[in-house]
């Protein structure tokens, strides 16, 4: 009886943590503001300039991946990339996304 329920709980703490690694996601798009939004779906020198000036103005900065806009959460991971291609890895819900990791990528 103990065997069979130690089994029961493996099996279920395996098919949790697979189901919660599941749920991560990786988007590689350009990180633009919420006021341009997918105006800025390539990455450059003056999207980098108009998305600084709307973050300062108020905006926030989102990521234009796939034809899609998604709102990021932990905002001060974002600042060295505006305007620029990015990297983000986290937990999308909608068009949000709960970010774990942001790295720099190779232009779009």
């Amino acid at each position: 009886m103990i065997k069979r329920l130690i089994i029961l709980v493996a099996t279920l703490l395996a098919a949790s943590v697979l189901a919660f690694s599941a749920d991560k996601t990786t988007l590689t798009g350009v990180v633009s503001d919420s006021h341009c939004g997918a105006k800025h779906a390539a990455a450059s020198d003056q999207a980098a300039t108009c998305v600084g000036k709307c973050v300062a103005g108020g905006a926030s900065y989102v990521l234009v991946a796939d034809g899609k806009v998604y709102q990021l959460d932990n905002q001060d991971k974002f600042k060295d990339l505006a305007g620029k291609s990015a990297k983000v890895t986290g937990t999308v819900d909608g068009d949000k996304v709960a970010v774990e990791s942001v790295e720099a990528a190779a232009q779009q």
